[in-house]
């Protein structure tokens, strides 16, 4: 039997509450400098309780073959990929109007 969705009432295999969520999302992909001059790309702005910023973080790693961790809301990859992590964002369904790279 499938499961309603609390939010929209649809089953959760059609569920539309999280395309709709990440149509209003204002996400920030940034370059932050870490310890011994190593560069991190930081993904911050995505709302945990409406997106699974956890699958978002597997989904980019994966893509972009490098490690990374989520932490305070904000997604920290290794590396500059702020072009590419952009690129994957569109991708997964993010607006690309909603994503500004500094």
């Amino acid at each position: 039997m499938n499961e309603i969705c609390p939010r929209c009432g649809l089953p959760k295999p059609i569920c539309v509450c999280e395309t709709i969520a990440k149509e209003s999302q204002r996400i920030r992909v940034y370059m932050e400098n870490k310890k011994f001059g190593k560069m991190s790309t930081i993904v911050e702005g995505l709302n945990e309780k409406e997106i699974d910023t956890r699958e978002v973080a597997k989904k980019l790693k994966s893509e972009l073959a490098c490690g990374g961790t989520v932490k305070n809301g904000k997604i920290e990859l290794q590396g500059d990929h702020k072009v590419k992590v952009r690129r994957c964002l569109v991708a997964m369904g993010f607006s690309p109007e909603t994503i500004d790279a500094d």
